[in-house]
């Protein structure tokens, strides 16, 4: 039962919303974890197609009221740009919801997960403060999405095996 589930989907939505979907053939608990879990975030979540860049430091305090603090290194040792924010709701399994740089000026995302008979549907939901802020996104950000989704069923695949 190996079917064709890698093609991700990439919507914009209004003024200030992207939706990404993408099914993957494994249950909501593997991909709830590799969201979650550090040490599985950081084996999927920076594209390959960057060179130098790494998640050097992933920090995760997944819960809701929870914090996260990414660090990322662009090739030197003192090159680190850190990224954080807060967890607004966290349900094991189904929905993650966070905001970006725990600022006015940052998105909140959500990641829904559906079960499928035993495979999954994610629902990456950014709303963006602005027109401007989403198009900057679009440019940047966002760009790398399906990259890093097709990471993730590589290595939730992995993992299966």
């Amino acid at each position: 039962m190996n079917q064709q589930v890698d093609v991700t989907s990439l919507e914009r939505r209004g003024d200030r919303e992207l939706v990404v979907t993408r099914t993957f053939n494994a249950p909501p608990i593997a991909v709830f974890r590799a969201w979650s879990e550090p040490e599985m975030f950081q084996a999927w979540w920076v594209p390959k197609s960057v060179p130098g860049l790494s998640l050097v430091s992933c920090d995760m305090d997944v819960r809701t009221g929870g914090k996260y603090r990414l660090e990322f290194g662009a090739g030197g040792d003192s090159d680190t740009m850190a990224f954080h924010g807060k967890y607004l709701e966290v349900v094991p399994n189904e929905r993650i919801v966070w905001t970006n740089d725990e600022g006015e000026e940052g998105a909140v995302t959500t990641v829904s997960l559906k079960d499928q008979g035993g495979m999954t549907l994610l629902r990456f939901h950014e709303v963006y403060p602005s027109k401007e802020v989403l198009e900057e996104a679009l440019q940047g950000s966002a760009v790398a999405l399906p990259e890093q989704l097709d990471q993730l069923d590589e290595l939730l695949t992995s993992k299966a095996e």
